[in-house]
């Protein structure tokens, strides 16, 4: 049998109220948080560059040009 509307409206309403934490964060594991939420960050960023940036690069890059090489005189 489904619940009624108001008490599904009235449990989301109480589940979306904030509260106290009542919870400290101390400065070493503040700073250690941030750092690692900014090295994950980071991280992603190299690796999406790295996964997209360098075979778009090297598609648009110089081409080789296809004439052989040429011995150099000293070697001769």
């Amino acid at each position: 049998m489904p619940l009624p509307t108001r008490y599904i409206l009235s449990a989301l309403l109480l589940l979306l109220t904030p509260f106290a934490a009542l919870a400290y964060v101390g400065p070493g594991s503040g700073l250690s948080a941030i750092g690692s939420i900014l090295a994950l960050i980071i991280g992603l960023l190299v690796a999406l560059l790295g996964f997209f940036w360098y075979p778009i690069k090297r598609l648009l890059g110089k081409k080789k040009s296809k004439e052989p090489e040429q011995p150099d005189d000293e070697e001769q």
